[in-house]
């Protein structure tokens, strides 16, 4: 699969894996792939990301997807959820960061923590999560059903929007959704 990533998704991948370094993060989540989206110019996914507004919001993506790894990967939309359901999530993430600590619901960081797990003095790699693992897969089911025979940066974006998680979430409340994100890689110069 990664035979058909151009350059630009390369770099989204290793991006993801800088932003997990970065935050202390045991593994790449959906999070780092959505940082690493944004830090790209001039490809596909940025033009995109770029003409819906999200580049402009990214200070207010990063402290939604910092709120979301605060409380255990519950993003915004879930806590109203709960709290339509009378579960106060904030009042749950502090009382067990008063009994643990801040950031005790957080992903678990690795054993190295902000400099990343070591094995003989080198850094070692951190893992794909799960969910990180599938936005891959669906990466080159997207491409497929679009009928393109590379991934791009546009497909790994469409994957992280395909499906409910942090990162959709958090694009979803910065108007970035699936629907607009197709539109617009279908009106853009070149697509076809």
């Amino acid at each position: 699969m990664f035979e058909r990533f151009t350059s630009s998704a390369r770099e989204v991948v290793h991006g993801a894996l800088r932003h997990a370094e970065e935050t202390g993060s045991a593994k790449v989540g959906e999070p780092e792939l959505l940082l690493a989206l944004l830090d790209r110019t001039g490809s596909p996914a940025a033009t995109v990301l770029s003409g819906l507004g999200a580049h402009g919001r990214r200070a207010s993506i990063e402290r939604s997807l910092a709120e979301a790894r605060r409380r255990g990967g519950i993003s915004d939309a879930d806590a109203e959820a709960l709290a339509g359901l009378g579960i106060d999530v904030e009042e749950i993430v502090a009382r067990v960061e008063e009994a643990h600590g801040a950031g005790a619901l957080a992903a678990p960081r690795g054993p190295g923590g902000r400099t990343g797990p070591r094995r003989g003095g080198r850094r070692v790699r951190r893992p794909f999560a799960p969910e990180a693992k599938s936005v891959l897969e669906r990466s080159l089911r997207i491409a497929l059903g679009r009928g393109d025979r590379h991934i791009g940066d546009e497909h790994l974006l469409l994957a992280l929007l395909a499906r409910p998680g942090v990162a959709a979430s958090v694009l979803a409340d910065h108007e970035v959704t699936y629907v607009r994100v197709e539109r617009a890689l279908d009106v853009r110069p070149g697509a076809g």
